[in-house]
């Protein structure tokens, strides 16, 4: 068991014909008294001090720990987020291709119908041009025609001979 400072203070020593000088002696103690006794607050004040740094201790433990919990839930989150944009981004090009490919398909189809268009025109202008050639071939036949023949009103002045027979 460990001395006090009651210890120290109340110790006496048997006196003996040779022995110490009891002045001396008494002194020594109380300068031991006096220094075991600042040993032992200074003993205190550090097992306080050590007691406050265990808490705070403890307190940045629990402070790592929440840290490392909030980075892996912050990576974790990281990378959620970076998949997730990574399947959107995959959506939007698989979305504007679909919309290439229907407006590609639009214009072909516009290509074709005005390629359609065009025949038809072409065909509208070849029968056109045919119906006008054959009546300006018509009336060239009927002009000519006339150029030949006496006009109509002349013909009741003209005898016409009978037919045989």
């Amino acid at each position: 068991m460990p001395l006090t400072v009651l210890d120290i203070a109340n110790k006496e020593f048997k006196v003996s014909l040779r022995g110490y000088n009891q002045d001396e002696v008494d002194e020594f103690l109380d300068e031991v008294m006096r220094n075991y006794e600042a040993v032992i607050r200074e003993n205190d004040d550090l097992r306080q001090n050590t007691s406050g740094m265990g808490e705070k201790l403890e307190q940045y433990r629990q402070l790592e720990q929440t840290l490392q919990s909030t980075l892996i839930v912050a990576q974790s989150t990281a990378d959620e987020m970076k998949q997730s944009a990574r399947k959107e981004a995959e959506l939007v090009v698989r979305e504007a291709q679909a919309r290439a490919r229907e407006l590609i398909q639009k214009a072909e189809n516009q290509v074709v119908q005005q390629q359609a268009e065009v025949e038809r025109i072409k065909r509208d202008t070849d029968q056109f041009r045919a119906r006008v050639k054959s009546l300006l071939e018509s009336q060239l036949a009927l002009l000519s025609q006339e150029l030949v023949a006496p006009p109509i009103e002349h013909l009741n002045d003209v005898a016409v001979p009978n037919p045989p027979g």
